[in-house]
C-alpha cells in the first residue's frame, strides 16, 4: 500500500483494493515506523524494505492509477527503456541524499516520477541484472556511468548550496 500511495495513488482507492479501513491504514501508517525506529537489529526495516519493493507486483494493486503528469509519465517510459537515464536518475537521488535532500521527492518534483513508479522500474533492471540477461561488462558500465553522474548532481548541488559544509577547512 506504501508503495502505491507514494506514487500519487488515491488512499481511498489502495484501501478499497486491499479491503482495508482508512483508519486502520493510518493507524498502521503510525505505528509501524515507529516500530522501526526502535528495533535496534534493523530487521523491521529490512522487512519493510522488501516488502515495500514487493508492493509493486501485488495484483490487486497493479490496476490502481496513480496521480502522474504528462510530462511524469514521459519520464517513466524512458526511465523504463533508457538504462542510462535510469543510472543518471540513480545517481542524482543519491547526491540528492547526500546533500540532505530527499532523493524521492526530488526526483518527483524534477521528473514527475513518484518513489513507488521508481521502485517498479528498478525491480525490473534488477531482475535482467540477476537474470542473466545482462552480463557483468554491461552492469560494470551502467553503474560506472551511475557513479559519474552522482558526483556531477553532487557538484551541482554543492554550487546551488554555496559549497560543501567542509569547504573552508584546510588540513
Amino acid at each position: 500500500m506504501a508503495i502505491k500511495l507514494a506514487s500519487g495513488a488515491n488512499l481511498e482507492s489502495v484501501c478499497k483494493a486491499m479491503g482495508v479501513d482508512a483508519a486502520v491504514w493510518d493507524e498502521l501508517n503510525t505505528l509501524w515506523p515507529q516500530r522501526m525506529a526502535e528495533d535496534p537489529t534493523f530487521e523491521l526495516a529490512m522487512l519493510y524494505g522488501q516488502y515495500f519493493a514487493a508492493g509493486v507486483t501485488n495484483p490487486k494493486l497493479l490496476n490502481i492509477e496513480t496521480n502522474i503528469s504528462p510530462e511524469g509519465k514521459a519520464n517513466l517510459e524512458r526511465l523504463k527503456n533508457d538504462r542510462y537515464f535510469y543510472e543518471e536518475l540513480c545517481g542524482a537521488r543519491t547526491a540528492a541524499y547526500n546533500y540532505g535532500l530527499d532523493g524521492s521527492q526530488w526526483i518527483l518534483e524534477n521528473f514527475g516520477i513518484g518513489l513507488g513508479d521508481f521502485q517498479s522500474v528498478a525491480m525490473q533492471h534488477m531482475a535482467k541484472r540477476t537474470n542473466g540477461s545482462e552480463d557483468i561488462m554491461e552492469t560494470k558500465e551502467f553503474l560506472e556511468y551511475q557513479q559519474e553522474k552522482q558526483k556531477e548532481y553532487e557538484a551541482k548541488f554543492a554550487a546551488e548550496r554555496g559549497g560543501n559544509v567542509a569547504d573552508d577547512i584546510e588540513f
